[in-house]
């Protein structure tokens, strides 16, 4: 009997993510991505417990992919400094049974795609529709052929057109009022042994140590959408350049890379939860499905939980034998893909909301306001603040 057969669209982390479970569950998998090659540069990703534990699921073992340098904490402080909260990676490793990493985006693809069969990613091919008539997908791409499917998951980022032309009603993207750059930086001498973000007034700096040496930097502003500048590492010195310690060194090391280098991009979350994470045989996952703004670090997290359920409500090594269609298509997927959205749906949003309301608090702009928000932060004890990211960290769990 014919193997089932699934199209991926969209060859980032969730995409290639739900590749490789749903390969290592037996079907035929082809991924078209529409960038010509794999991405040389980028951001990091933390990989929080929840989504090491996703992983783990699918036989992924992210620390001997990519490395497991952890830093030492995690730290939440003010622009002069001083600290407002925080939390030793032990505590976090005592408490969910694996401590986080953060790894270089591009080093974590390229594992993930490494892990497929040759010839399952097919770089330059742009998906220009997906029709989806009667159950029987077919993938249309810009330059053929043509792509017969069993399922469709629809991974193709947060301006996906997928998610436009099957949901024409909804609302689509909200901008959260904040620009982001993000930066990788080879900085080994600086030792910066701990995770942490600083808060200001309407703005946020971010520096995060990376599996492989390198540091991953990141800084948010409140702006209107659409604002640059003419030299992004210019902008970044004005704005940060009086911070604590070891901000302005690193703003150097800034300085020395190329204005490309740095990446600036408006943050959008979805505006409000799609009706469902399925179409027919169409499966929408990570940003697709709920992009949310990056204040929790569970964008990347969120998309990497909905491909291990995705794959496992999915019928495994699905050749047609176990319902006896003639051609080969498991008659059990629009029942796993109902299963799916029940089992994503309200997590997902849950988390989505969480990080707008994350992102307001550091937004915050009118002096009296910061200084009453970081007084709040600043008295939680550091047990309690760790208790409650128990709904992240733990709530991955899969159905059944």
């Amino acid at each position: 009997m014919p193997i089932a057969r699934a199209v991926v669209v969209g060859a980032g982390i969730g995409g290639l993510t739900a590749a490789v479970a749903l390969h290592r569950r037996g079907w035929q998998v082809t991924v078209c991505e529409r960038a010509p090659e794999p991405p040389v540069t980028g951001a990091g990703i933390g990989l929080a417990p929840n989504a090491l534990r996703a992983l783990e699921a699918i036989g992924v073992d992210a620390a001997y992919a990519v490395g497991s340098t952890v830093p030492a904490a995690m730290e939440l402080r003010r622009s002069d400094g001083r600290r407002l909260s925080g939390t030793r990676t032990a505590d976090l490793a005592a408490r969910y049974g694996v401590p986080p990493i953060a790894v270089p985006r591009p080093a974590f693809t390229a594992a993930l795609a490494a892990a497929l069969p040759p010839g399952t990613l097919r770089y330059g091919t742009a998906v220009t529709a997906v029709d989806d008539p009667e159950g029987r997908p077919v993938v249309r791409t810009e330059a053929g052929p043509d792509l017969p499917a069993d399922l469709v998951v629809a991974a193709d980022g947060i301006h996906s057109p997928l998610r436009r032309a099957y949901f024409p009603a909804h609302p689509g993207l909200h901008y959260i009022g904040e620009t982001a750059w993000r930066v990788l930086l080879d900085a080994p001498d600086l030792r910066v042994p701990a995770m942490s973000e600083t808060w200001g007034r309407g703005e946020r700096f971010g520096v995060t140590p990376l599996s492989d040496g390198r540091m991953y930097l990141y800084a948010t502003a409140v702006v209107p959408a659409g604002t640059r500048s003419a030299d992004p590492r210019a902008e970044l010195r004005r704005r940060f350049g009086t911070w604590h310690d070891p901000i302005p060194a690193l703003l150097d090391r800034i300085d020395r890379l190329e204005p490309a280098d740095v990446l600036q991009n408006d943050l959008y979350d979805l505006a409000a939860p799609l009706p469902r994470l399925h179409h027919g045989r169409i499966a929408w996952l990570g940003d697709a499905a709920h992009a949310m703004a990056p204040n929790l670090g569970q964008g990347g997290c969120q998309a990497i939980e909905d491909a291990a359920v995705l794959a496992h409500l999915l019928p495994a090594e699905p050749d047609g034998a176990q319902d006896g269609t003639p051609d080969g298509s498991p008659a059990g997927i629009p029942a796993a893909l109902a299963a799916y959205t029940a089992a994503r749906r309200a997590r997902t949003d849950a988390v989505r909301l969480r990080a707008r309301r994350v992102g307001r608090l550091g937004a915050v702009r009118h002096p009296l306001a910061v200084a009453v928000r970081d007084l709040v932060v600043g008295a939680v004890p550091d047990r309690l603040a760790l208790r409650g990211a128990d709904d992240l960290f733990s709530g991955f769990r899969l159905p059944g």
